[in-house]
C-alpha cells in the first residue's frame, strides 16, 4: 500500500513542465481531431506513460518484474485509432498506447487491471496467465509477442496473406476478408535479417499483384539499446523497395500521426497492397529499468529527446484548446496516478503460478484417446515411401478443405523428391503454393494462415535450410498457446525432408543428421516415418493433431528412404510394404493421442530401439542375428518427441538389453534422452548401449558412410552385447 502515495520522479518533472507551462508549441492544434478526439487519445498516452512508471515503482517494491516500456512511442495510440478492432495487430513492446487505444472499441475492456496482472505476473491475467508481460487480447485480436526483434514480422505477413486467401478459397478465417494486419516493430529490428526477409517477401508477393494487406509501423526512436541508427537510414531502406508504399509521421504529433496512420491504413485496406509507416518518436527513461543511458547518451542528447515528449506535446495542445487550465491538468494527471496505483495495489495482490503444472498447462500433452476414423488404404499395390506419403497428402488435402500447402517448387514440379506430384493440379495455385526462397517466409507464412483458421503444411526443402529459420518454430510457432494461455494456437504439420545416408547428393547441407533443436522447444511434436506404411499413419496422425488439438507437429522424412524399394537384397522389393506386412510383436495405437513405438519381431535377448534410416539397418540387421540364432526384436519409435516412455517399456517386453542406434551424431542425439529415461525408469533393470553417428559434418561419397552407423555395425554390437550366446 505505500506505492499509492508514491510519485515516480520522471512524472514529477512532468507534472512541473505543465504547472509553468514550460511546454513545447502545440504543433496538435487544428481540425485533424475533434476536441473529444483528442482527449481520448491523449487519455491513451497518459494511462500508457503512468502505466510505465507504476511498472518501475512495482519493480523497486519486488512486485513487477519486466519494465520495458512504451514512453515517447504514445503517438501509436494515434495509429489504433486509425484502424479496426478486427484488424489483427502484432505489436513491438513499446506499444502499449495502442493497446489501449484499441481496447476502447470494445465496451466493456479493462486494459489498466489486465496490464497490471501482466506486471505483476499474475495468473489472473487474462491473455499469458502470468507467464510474462506481453500486449495481447483474444477479444482485441492482438496475439502476444514477447521480445519481438522482428521474429513476428513474418506471421504478420502470412495472416496479411492469408486474409486475402480466405477470400478467394471462401473460407470463414478468424479475421473478415476486408481485414489488414497490423505490425509495428522499432528502427533497431528493421536491420534483422528476419525483418529484412518479412518485407522483402510481402514486396515480392504484392509486385505479383496478389493481396498482401500488410501495414508495418516502424516506430523509429533512433536507438538499438544504445546503437545509434544512421540518420536517415530508415527512410532509404523503407522508402525504396517495390509494390511497398511509404508514409512517415512525427510520433509526437497526434493529428499529424492520425492522419497519416489513417491515409496508410485505407491504402492497404482498399488497394489490399503492403505500406509501411514509419513514425518518428523518442525513448525516453532508457531502454529498460536497468538501463542507465547516460554512460552512453549525452546529457544534451537525452534532454533534446525529453523537449519532444508525446505527453508534454499533447499537453500543450490540451491547454491551447481550452479544454485544460495548466493547473486543472496537473491535477487531472494526479488523478490517474493516483487510480493507477490504487489498481496496482490490488493486482499485486493477486494469485501467481504456484505449480509446474500450472505453468505448463497449455503446451502440455492431452494425452486422450480419440475415435479412429477409418479409411480405406491410398494404393492398391505396396508403394515407396515417397509415393505412399504422396498419397497421404492427397487424402488429407481432399477430406481438409482448410489445409493449404507450401514450399519452395512444390507446385507443378512436385517438390525435389516428387513429394506433393499431382498436388497443384488436383487441388489447385490457393492451395498447393510455391514460395520464395526463404524458410523464415515460408514459415511466418504457415503461422499466419493458422492463426486465420487454415491448417497449413509448410515443407522445408532439407532439414540443414531450417536452421536458418528455426526461431519461428522455437520462438513464434511453439511458443504462442504458452504465452497466450492456451487462448491463441497456430496448428500446422511441417514436413522437412531430412536425416543422412542419401546418396549421390551431398554434403552435409543434403545430409543433415541433426535435429536436437526440436528437442529443446517445448509442445511440438516430431513424428518419423521409416516406410511407405508408417508415411501414410503418420501423416494421418499429424493431421489429426493438428486438426483436433491444435498442436505444431513436425514431420521428418527420411530422404534416403524415400525411393528404397529392396530390404535384403535387390530387387526383392522387401521395403515396398503394405499393412498386412508389418507383422510383428506390437500392435499400432492409431487411436492415440501419439503414436506408440512399433515392434517387429518377438525376440526376447535383445531389443534395437531406433527410427528412421536406423529401423531400416536394424530390419536388415535382425535377418543376420536370426541367422545366427539370436532372438532379437527391432522397435521403431516413430514419435521421436515426446518420446513415450511407457509405451516404449511395453515394446521392450521382456528383453533386458536394450542398443539403442541412432543416426544422428553421438552428442546430442535422441539416444541421450532414451538412456536417461530407460535407466531412470527401471533403475540398473536394463544393460543398454549405444550406437550412434561420429561427431561429424558428412562429407561427399563414401566417406559420408564411414561416420554413419552401418547394418554390420549394428550386428557386430549386438553379438558382443550377446556375449556370443545363442538362444
Amino acid at each position: 500500500m505505500a506505492l499509492l502515495n508514491q510519485q515516480h520522479p520522471a512524472l514529477v518533472e512532468i507534472l512541473q513542465r505543465i504547472a509553468t507551462e514550460q511546454l513545447p508549441p502545440a504543433t496538435n492544434a487544428g481540425g485533424v481531431l475533434s476536441d473529444a478526439d483528442f482527449f481520448e487519445l491523449f487519455e491513451s498516452q497518459l494511462s500508457s506513460r503512468l502505466l510505465d512508471l507504476q511498472s518501475r515503482l512495482m519493480q523497486a517494491a519486488g512486485q513487477s518484474f519486466y519494465t520495458i516500456g512504451s514512453a515517447g512511442h504514445e503517438g501509436n495510440a494515434a495509429v489504433a485509432k486509425a484502424l479496426r478492432v478486427t484488424d489483427p495487430a502484432f505489436l513491438h513492446y513499446r506499444s502499449g498506447a495502442f493497446f489501449l487505444q484499441r481496447a476502447k472499441q470494445l465496451p466493456g475492456s479493462t486494459p489498466i487491471y489486465d496490464m497490471l496482472l501482466s506486471f505483476a505476473a499474475s495468473s489472473d491475467d487474462p491473455i499469458a496467465g502470468g507467464r510474462h508481460k506481453v500486449l495481447g487480447s483474444l477479444a482485441l485480436n492482438i496475439p502476444p509477442q514477447t521480445s519481438t526483434i522482428a521474429s513476428h514480422l513474418p506471421k504478420a505477413m502470412g495472416t496479411a496473406f492469408a486474409i486475402g486467401l480466405s477470400k478467394r478459397l471462401n473460407h470463414q478465417g478468424k479475421w473478415p476478408t476486408d481485414a489488414i494486419a497490423l505490425c509495428s516493430f522499432g528502427d533497431a529490428s528493421a536491420n534483422h535479417s528476419t525483418a529484412i526477409g518479412a518485407i522483402n517477401a510481402a514486396s515480392w508477393t504484392a509486385y505479383q499483384t496478389i493481396p498482401m494487406p500488410l501495414l508495418m509501423v516502424c516506430e523509429d526512436n533512433g536507438l538499438g539499446i544504445s546503437t545509434h541508427t544512421p540518420n536517415g537510414w530508415i527512410q532509404q531502406q523503407l522508402s525504396q523497395r517495390p509494390a511497398l508504399k511509404y508514409f512517415q509521421a512525427d510520433g509526437s504529433n497526434l493529428a499529424e500521426t492520425y492522419l497519416v496512420a489513417q491515409e496508410a491504413a485505407d491504402y492497404v485496406r482498399h488497394k489490399r497492397k503492403p505500406a509501411v509507416l514509419h513514425l518518428r518518436t523518442v525513448r525516453l527513461y532508457g531502454h529498460a529499468g536497468a538501463d542507465a543511458e547516460v554512460s552512453y547518451r549525452s546529457k544534451q542528447e537525452i534532454a533534446r529527446d525529453a523537449d519532444r515528449d508525446p505527453l508534454l506535446h499533447g499537453a500543450a495542445a490540451l491547454i491551447q484548446r481550452g479544454l485544460f487550465s495548466a493547473a486543472e491538468l496537473v491535477t487531472y494527471i494526479t488523478e490517474q496516478q493516483q487510480r493507477i496505483a490504487r489498481v496496482a495495489a490490488v493486482a499485486a495482490q493477486r494469485p501467481k503460478l504456484e505449480s509446474a503444472a500450472a505453468v505448463m498447462a497449455s503446451i502440455a500433452p492431452e494425452y486422450a484417446y480419440l475415435p479412429s476414423p477409418q479409411r480405406g488404404w491410398p494404393a492398391d499395390k505396396p508403394q515407396h515411401l515417397a509415393k505412399m506419403l504422396n498419397l497421404a497428402l492427397q487424402e488429407a488435402m481432399a477430406e481438409h478443405q482448410h489445409i493449404v500447402m507450401c514450399g519452395e517448387d512444390i507446385a507443378k514440379k512436385g517438390g525435389v523428391y516428387g513429394v506433393t506430384q499431382h498436388l497443384f493440379e488436383k487441388f489447385g495455385p490457393n492451395r498447393v503454393l510455391n514460395t520464395l526462397l526463404d524458410e523464415q517466409s515460408i514459415l511466418g507464412l504457415a503461422i499466419g494462415m493458422a492463426q486465420q483458421g487454415f491448417l497449413p503444411i509448410p515443407e522445408i526443402q532439407f532439414l540443414a535450410y531450417v536452421h536458418n529459420a528455426e526461431d519461428q518454430i522455437r520462438g513464434e510457432a511453439a511458443t504462442l498457446s504458452f504465452f497466450s494461455n492456451g487462448q491463441y494456437r497456430n496448428p500446422m504439420v511441417i514436413r522437412i525432408a531430412g536425416l543422412a545416408y542419401q546418396r549421390g547428393f551431398g554434403g552435409h547441407f543434403h545430409n543433415d543428421n541433426s535435429f536436437a533443436v526440436f528437442r529443446d522447444i517445448p509442445g511440438v511434436v516430431l513424428l518419423c516415418p521409416s516406410n511407405g506404411v508408417e508415411g501414410v499413419r503418420l501423416v494421418r496422425d499429424a493431421v489429426r493433431l493438428a486438426h483436433e488439438q491444435q498442436r505444431v507437429v513436425i514431420l521428418l522424412e527420411p530422404i534416403a528412404l524415400y525411393m528404397t524399394r529392396d530390404l535384403h537384397h535387390e530387387g526383392d522389393n522387401g521395403w515396398l510394404l503394405s499393412p498386412e506386412d508389418t507383422q510383428g510383436a506390437g500392435s499400432y495405437a492409431s487411436e492415440a493421442y501419439l503414436p506408440a513405438p512399433y515392434v517387429f519381431g518377438g525376440g526376447e535377448q535383445l531389443a534395437i530401439v531406433t527410427y528412421g534410416n536406423g529401423y531400416y539397418l536394424s530390419r536388415q540387421a535382425e535377418k543376420l542375428l536370426a541367422e545366427q540364432g539370436y532372438q532379437v526384436r527391432v522397435i521403431d519409435l516413430r514419435c521421436l518427441i515426446p518420446l513415450q516412455t511407457e509405451a516404449l517399456i511395453t515394446a521392450l517386453g521382456n528383453c533386458q538389453k536394450v542398443l539403442i542406434v541412432d543416426e544422428c551424431r553421438r552428442r546430442g542425439s535422441l539416444s541421450e534422452e532414451l538412456f536417461t529415461v530407460l535407466h531412470e525408469a527401471k533403475p540398473g533393470h536394463f544393460s543398454i548401449q549405444r550406437l550412434c553417428a561420429e561427431d561429424s559434418f558428412i562429407p561427399l561419397g563414401k566417406a559420408a558412410y564411414i561416420t554413419l552407423p552401418s547394418r554390420d555395425q549394428i550386428v557386430a554390437q549386438a553379438v558382443d552385447m550377446l556375449g556370443g550366446q545363442q538362444a
